[in-house]
């Protein structure tokens, strides 16, 4: 009798337990639908965040190399005189910056890496003209200090950019046209055919498919980065 008690108390917790367990499984998976759509939420908001900071940076420029103590307390004169030199643009050449500032770092040491400057233009075709014009002349020098030019991106953007730095240097060995286009996507031109590649393995599986094919001469062409 005491263990015919004790099996039907042992059955009851047992069939209470389960029961719970049930509840919990229901509410476990609920949580884990609800935290995947919230991720995925919040993915779609964080690119929307970092797509509008890119946007409000696109007539953004970041200039390496100048020396600290150039600018001479207005960077903007400074540049607007320094630039169409270094650039070789045409007289007259009118840049509209409408301001310009030292990266918000505190002041390198001797030896250390130079904070750029970074101008914000009026208008973006200016922007183009003076990116195109660095790539045209190659290597820029002023007073012996090599000069950088770069568009302004975040810093997810320049990640995602910084992904593709193996393969551009491939397809520049190979002597095939690629551009890098708004906001990552690369586009790799081949005997008249344009492919698009999102992420670096792609462009990689597209280049390892290519190992052992030669090119013809009508498609060795400079490399063009956007």
């Amino acid at each position: 009798s005491d263990i015919k008690l004790s099996n039907r108390d042992i059955l009851g917790r047992l069939t209470l337990m389960e029961a719970h367990l049930s509840e919990s499984d229901e509410r476990l998976s609920a949580a884990e639908a609800r935290i995947v759509a919230l991720t995925s939420t919040v993915a779609d908001l964080r690119d929307q965040t970092d797509d509008q900071e890119n946007r409000a940076r696109r007539n953004n420029i970041r200039i390496l190399g100048f020396p600290e103590g150039v600018k001479q307390g207005n960077p903007s004169k400074f540049l607007e005189e320094a630039l169409p030199a270094l650039l070789k643009l045409p007289i007259g050449t009118d840049l509209s910056i409408e301001r310009a500032h030292r990266s918000l770092a505190p002041r390198p040491g001797p030896g250390q890496r130079l904070c750029p400057f970074i101008i914000k233009l009026l208008r973006f075709p200016v922007k183009e003209l003076l990116l195109r014009s660095a790539r045209d002349l190659g290597t820029l020098e002023w007073e012996g200090h090599k000069i950088l030019l770069f568009p302004d991106l975040s810093r997810a953007l320049q990640d995602r950019h910084r992904q593709f730095l193996s393969v551009k240097r491939i397809l520049r060995d190979k002597m095939i046209k690629y551009g890098l286009f708004y906001p990552a996507t690369l586009r790799v031109t081949y005997k008249g055919t344009t492919s698009s590649f999102a992420t670096a393995e792609e462009a990689e599986k597209f280049l390892s498919s290519l190992a052992n094919t030669s090119h013809p001469k009508n498609d060795k062409m400079p490399a063009v980065s956007l």
